[in-house]
């Protein structure tokens, strides 16, 4: 019998118990879809972390103050030590070939007022360099200049969430007045939108010169962040263990003990997120492929049970000329059938309940190709797997006994 005309066979014994066949087949089709839906919404969250570590720039490295654990103890961790200054950043530039730029930042949260509107917001305080290192740039008006650094001048780029807050009416605030703890600022630009993270929403923020910021409103000479901006992607590693060098010879620290800072590669940031999103999707998609497992027995029962009921017509097969390969063909086509067929309606409910999440609840998922086919494949291997015993029963039924069966 070719393999043609075993799938007819298998089509007509299948039509023959409808709701058996559904049933048999739940396990596969919820399987299949909790397969899809997961790994859709784990490359989801894949993608979008990448993204949004990806927004905050490109081949960045930053340097971080270290922790104070006790009075004259530096502690490794970002933390309260005030050990980064504006001139570690300077030398940082000048000293070291494979640096393309490089800002600073001061940032602490502070009352912004304009007109009869107030927030409280971070006010951060940065250098000119910002947008080029942060990749993050004024969609509105424009930066604040070297000059504006060097003068103390009281000028702010503010971001779309602080627009949105106090300029609700919808006209431009460039060239707007603002005050900052009592302080009168212009507005010179407005920041493109960033949206938010699980740290905040980075578009609630204002930014000032970096000397404005720490001799006019918070009365410190220190820094919070050097970002350090690398030319080539490959020099990464490289230029961060140069920058340590050049602020452990800065600070006079020791090369056996403990620096006052701490360099983070934002590759390796990117890398160890997209790791543990990886972990999680693999995770999940492995729960709800058991479910694909139970499907596959339930399929080698109820297999079983038709070759019990189909004994008789076993029987009248082989005595009229059907040899053991047609009839494992045909009860191996049986489950294969009922398992693809539900890995395919299982594919569709995974979809559709995939963009549901996404719509309802707002998070990304990606359906991808590789998903879909490794479900839909996993599934047509149970109903092989399984299906194989309760095709080898029926192919070694002894024609004579089979027709004896009542």
């Amino acid at each position: 019998m070719t393999l043609q005309a075993s799938v007819r066979v298998a089509l007509r014994a299948l039509a023959a118990n409808p709701l058996r066949s559904l049933l048999t087949t739940l396990g596969v089709i919820i399987g299949v879809a909790a397969v899809v839906t997961t790994v859709s919404i784990g490359a989801g969250a894949r993608q979008s972390v990448e993204a949004q570590l990806t927004a905050l720039g490109t081949n960045l490295l930053t340097v971080l103050p270290g922790r104070v654990e006790a009075p004259g103890r530096v502690g490794f961790g970002l933390g309260s030590a005030q050990t980064l200054t504006w001139g570690d950043a300077l030398a940082v530039q000048r000293s070291i070939p494979g640096v393309e730029a490089v800002a600073a930042e001061f940032s602490r949260s502070a009352r912004v007022v304009a007109g009869p509107y107030n927030d409280t917001t971070n006010v951060s305080g940065v250098t000119p360099s910002f947008p080029e290192v942060r990749n993050w740039h004024p969609v509105e008006g424009s930066f604040f200049t070297d000059q504006d650094l060097r003068s103390r001048a009281r000028v702010a780029v503010i971001g779309q969430t602080v627009r949105e807050t106090l300029f609700p009416g919808g006209e431009s605030p460039v060239g707007q007045t603002i005050r900052i703890n009592r302080a009168l600022f212009t507005v010179v630009g407005v920041m493109e939108r960033k949206g938010s993270t699980g740290f905040g929403d980075r578009d609630d923020v204002v930014f000032v010169p970096l000397s404005t910021a720490q001799r006019r409103l918070f009365g410190v000479d220190y820094v919070r962040a050097v970002y350090v901006k690398v030319r080539e992607a490959g020099r990464m590693g490289e230029v961060a263990a140069q920058v340590e060098g050049l602020l452990r010879e800065r600070h006079r620290i020791p090369e056996d003990a403990e620096p006052d800072f701490v360099v983070r590669n934002q590759a390796d940031v990117v890398q160890a997120f997209t790791g543990v999103t990886r972990t999680i999707t693999l995770l999940l998609a492995a729960i709800a492929a058991v479910s694909l497992v139970v499907g596959g027995i339930g399929i080698m029962n109820i297999m079983l049970v038709s070759v019990t009921e189909r004994t008789r017509e076993i029987g009248i097969r082989k005595a009229v000329g059907a040899t053991r390969r047609d009839v494992l063909m045909q009860f191996l086509v049986e489950a294969v059938l009922l398992s693809a067929g539900g890995g395919l309606v299982g594919v569709g409910l995974g979809v559709a309940a995939a963009r549901t999440v996404s719509a309802v609840a707002g998070w990304a998922t990606v359906v991808t190709a590789q998903a879909v086919l490794l479900a839909f494949g996993f599934a047509a291997a149970v109903g092989v797997f399984f299906g194989l015993y309760p095709a080898h029963r029926a192919a070694s039924l002894d024609p004579i006994v089979a027709l004896r069966y009542e």
